[in-house]
Protein backbone atom coordinates (compact mmCIF):
# COMPACT_ATOMS: atom_id res chain seq x y z
CA UNK A 1 0.00 0.00 0.00
CA UNK A 2 1.35 3.52 -1.09
CA UNK A 3 1.51 6.47 1.73
CA UNK A 4 1.31 9.83 -0.22
CA UNK A 5 1.62 13.24 1.69
CA UNK A 6 0.29 16.07 0.42
CA UNK A 7 3.81 18.49 0.11
CA UNK A 8 3.26 21.96 2.21
CA UNK A 9 3.76 23.35 5.67
CA UNK A 10 6.57 23.38 8.08
CA UNK A 11 9.51 21.99 6.16
CA UNK A 12 11.08 20.76 9.24
CA UNK A 13 7.90 18.83 10.16
CA UNK A 14 8.37 17.38 6.80
CA UNK A 15 12.06 16.54 7.58
CA UNK A 16 11.00 14.68 10.71
CA UNK A 17 8.02 12.49 8.56
CA UNK A 18 11.37 11.57 6.57
CA UNK A 19 13.23 10.78 9.01
CA UNK A 20 10.51 8.07 10.84
CA UNK A 21 10.22 6.54 6.99
CA UNK A 22 13.80 6.09 6.46
CA UNK A 23 14.47 4.33 9.79
CA UNK A 24 11.50 2.36 9.66
CA UNK A 25 12.24 1.40 5.56
CA UNK A 26 8.83 2.78 4.43
CA UNK A 27 9.21 4.39 1.28
CA UNK A 28 6.73 7.05 0.59
CA UNK A 29 5.20 9.60 -2.25
CA UNK A 30 5.40 13.33 -1.70
CA UNK A 31 2.85 15.11 -3.94
CA UNK A 32 4.86 18.57 -4.01
CA UNK A 33 2.52 21.84 -3.82
CA UNK A 34 4.58 24.01 -6.00
CA UNK A 35 4.97 26.75 -4.16
CA UNK A 36 5.92 25.04 -0.92
CA UNK A 37 8.99 23.27 -3.18
CA UNK A 38 10.07 26.95 -4.47
CA UNK A 39 10.08 27.90 -0.65
CA UNK A 40 11.98 24.77 0.11
CA UNK A 41 14.16 23.51 -3.09
CA UNK A 42 16.56 21.26 -1.62
CA UNK A 43 13.65 19.43 -0.09
CA UNK A 44 13.09 17.44 -3.39
CA UNK A 45 17.01 16.18 -3.53
CA UNK A 46 16.56 15.20 0.62
CA UNK A 47 13.25 13.00 -0.50
CA UNK A 48 14.42 11.67 -3.64
CA UNK A 49 18.16 10.54 -1.76
CA UNK A 50 15.45 8.52 0.95
CA UNK A 51 14.57 6.30 -2.01
CA UNK A 52 10.58 7.93 -1.85
CA UNK A 53 9.20 9.64 -4.90
CA UNK A 54 7.67 13.00 -5.91
CA UNK A 55 4.58 13.90 -7.81
CA UNK A 56 2.93 16.86 -8.35
CA UNK A 57 0.05 18.40 -6.45
CA UNK A 58 -0.43 21.71 -8.37
CA UNK A 59 1.62 24.72 -8.53
CA UNK A 60 -0.46 26.65 -4.97
CA UNK A 61 -3.24 24.13 -3.89
CA UNK A 62 -6.20 26.07 -5.22
CA UNK A 63 -10.01 24.27 -5.99
CA UNK A 64 -7.97 23.05 -9.51
CA UNK A 65 -11.76 21.19 -10.86
CA UNK A 66 -13.54 24.61 -10.74
CA UNK A 67 -10.64 26.43 -12.83
CA UNK A 68 -10.75 27.86 -16.31
CA UNK A 69 -8.49 25.14 -18.56
CA UNK A 70 -6.26 27.88 -18.72
CA UNK A 71 -5.74 28.25 -15.21
CA UNK A 72 -5.78 24.58 -14.87
CA UNK A 73 -3.01 23.75 -17.30
CA UNK A 74 -0.64 26.89 -15.37
CA UNK A 75 -1.44 25.23 -12.11
CA UNK A 76 -0.46 21.18 -13.25
CA UNK A 77 2.84 23.03 -15.64
CA UNK A 78 4.39 25.59 -13.44
CA UNK A 79 4.60 22.98 -10.69
CA UNK A 80 6.31 20.45 -13.34
CA UNK A 81 8.39 22.46 -14.47
CA UNK A 82 9.68 23.50 -10.69
CA UNK A 83 10.13 19.67 -10.01
CA UNK A 84 11.62 19.48 -13.24
CA UNK A 85 14.50 22.41 -12.41
CA UNK A 86 14.93 21.22 -8.42
CA UNK A 87 15.08 17.38 -8.43
CA UNK A 88 15.63 16.05 -12.31
CA UNK A 89 11.95 14.94 -12.78
CA UNK A 90 8.54 16.08 -13.41
CA UNK A 91 7.44 13.74 -10.43
CA UNK A 92 5.61 10.21 -11.81
CA UNK A 93 2.06 11.67 -10.83
CA UNK A 94 -0.86 13.86 -10.37
CA UNK A 95 -2.50 14.66 -8.37
CA UNK A 96 -5.66 17.66 -8.12
CA UNK A 97 -5.40 19.86 -5.32
CA UNK A 98 -8.98 20.21 -2.79
CA UNK A 99 -10.82 17.26 -4.17
CA UNK A 100 -9.93 13.65 -3.94
CA UNK A 101 -10.66 13.18 -8.77
CA UNK A 102 -10.00 15.10 -10.53
CA UNK A 103 -12.57 15.99 -13.32
CA UNK A 104 -12.58 14.78 -16.96
CA UNK A 105 -11.02 18.55 -17.73
CA UNK A 106 -8.10 18.24 -15.22
CA UNK A 107 -7.49 14.15 -16.16
CA UNK A 108 -6.48 15.70 -20.08
CA UNK A 109 -5.24 18.91 -18.90
CA UNK A 110 -2.69 16.64 -16.97
CA UNK A 111 -2.64 14.34 -19.75
CA UNK A 112 -1.33 16.85 -22.01
CA UNK A 113 1.34 18.03 -19.69
CA UNK A 114 2.77 14.45 -19.42
CA UNK A 115 0.66 12.90 -16.75
CA UNK A 116 -0.89 9.80 -17.93
CA UNK A 117 -2.35 8.72 -13.97
CA UNK A 118 -4.10 11.70 -11.92
CA UNK A 119 -3.94 9.76 -8.88
CA UNK A 120 -6.65 9.40 -6.22
CA UNK A 121 -6.90 7.74 -2.93
CA UNK A 122 -9.02 5.51 -1.25
CA UNK A 123 -7.93 5.90 2.47
CA UNK A 124 -7.75 9.52 4.35
CA UNK A 125 -6.06 9.61 7.33
CA UNK A 126 -7.65 13.25 8.22
CA UNK A 127 -4.37 14.31 9.77
CA UNK A 128 -4.68 17.54 8.28
CA UNK A 129 -8.24 18.47 10.51
CA UNK A 130 -5.60 17.78 13.46
CA UNK A 131 -7.77 15.11 15.24
CA UNK A 132 -4.76 13.92 17.54
CA UNK A 133 -2.33 10.74 16.74
CA UNK A 134 -4.89 8.07 18.39
CA UNK A 135 -7.44 9.20 15.48
CA UNK A 136 -4.30 9.60 12.80
CA UNK A 137 -3.89 6.43 13.47
CA UNK A 138 -7.29 4.24 13.66
CA UNK A 139 -8.31 5.90 10.80
CA UNK A 140 -5.62 4.19 9.05
CA UNK A 141 -7.66 0.99 10.23
CA UNK A 142 -9.49 0.69 6.76
CA UNK A 143 -5.72 0.66 4.67
CA UNK A 144 -5.46 -2.66 2.95
CA UNK A 145 -3.37 -4.01 0.30
CA UNK A 146 -3.81 -2.14 -2.94
CA UNK A 147 -4.29 0.88 -0.90
CA UNK A 148 -3.73 4.70 -1.31
CA UNK A 149 -3.53 6.77 1.91
CA UNK A 150 -3.94 10.56 2.00
CA UNK A 151 -1.88 11.81 4.41
CA UNK A 152 -0.43 15.52 5.15
CA UNK A 153 3.52 16.44 5.65
CA UNK A 154 3.14 19.48 8.00
CA UNK A 155 1.03 18.28 11.04
CA UNK A 156 2.97 17.07 14.33
CA UNK A 157 -0.35 14.44 14.80
CA UNK A 158 1.34 13.09 11.27
CA UNK A 159 4.68 12.46 12.90
CA UNK A 160 2.98 11.36 16.16
CA UNK A 161 0.81 8.81 14.59
CA UNK A 162 3.57 7.40 11.61
CA UNK A 163 5.82 5.13 14.01
CA UNK A 164 1.91 3.54 15.00
CA UNK A 165 0.76 3.53 11.74
CA UNK A 166 3.82 1.51 10.30
CA UNK A 167 3.73 -0.72 13.18
CA UNK A 168 -0.04 -1.45 12.83
CA UNK A 169 0.44 -1.59 8.76
CA UNK A 170 3.29 -4.02 9.39
CA UNK A 171 1.51 -6.55 11.92
CA UNK A 172 -1.37 -6.88 9.14
CA UNK A 173 1.36 -7.72 6.52
CA UNK A 174 1.40 -4.53 4.85
CA UNK A 175 4.29 -2.10 3.76
CA UNK A 176 4.21 1.16 2.68
CA UNK A 177 5.91 1.91 -0.86
CA UNK A 178 6.12 4.41 -3.54
CA UNK A 179 2.96 4.71 -5.73
CA UNK A 180 5.48 3.69 -8.58
CA UNK A 181 6.28 0.54 -6.61
CA UNK A 182 2.67 -0.50 -6.08
CA UNK A 183 1.33 0.17 -9.13
CA UNK A 184 4.18 -1.74 -10.82
CA UNK A 185 5.49 1.69 -12.55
Amino acid sequence: MALTFHGAGDVGLARQILQVANARGARITVMVVGTWLSDNPGIAAEILAGGHQLGNHTWSHQDINSMSEGDMRQEVIRCRDLLMQTAGTPGAYFRPSQTPTANALMKQVAGAAGYAISLSYDVDSMDYTDPGAAAVRQNMDAAQAGSIVSMHLGHQDTIDALPGVLDDLNARGLAAVTVGELLGG
